[in-house]
């Protein structure tokens, strides 16, 4: 089965997308394991933290975004 690819004009919505929803699941799974401890019901406690940061993480790398790319090109000397 063949993978329908997104047109090259989402890069900038899908990139974020994917890094939110890793990122997101990083960090809420260790700050639930560092509080929680992994105990048989981790999971129960960690997807509902991991959701309640990826609602917020998302939007705001998006709005983000273009701060930190002005901010990288005044720190990187181009190529």
């Amino acid at each position: 089965m063949q993978l329908t690819r997104l047109p090259a004009r989402y890069a900038g919505i899908v990139m974020p997308f994917i890094l939110s929803i890793v990122m997101t699941m990083v960090v809420s799974a260790v700050a639930t394991a560092r509080n929680l401890g992994l105990q048989a019901d981790f999971a129960a406690h960690w997807l509902p933290a991991w959701a309640m940061s990826w609602l917020i993480a998302f939007p705001t790398l998006l709005m983000a975004l273009p701060l930190t790319r002005r901010l990288v090109r005044l720190l990187v000397r181009p190529a």
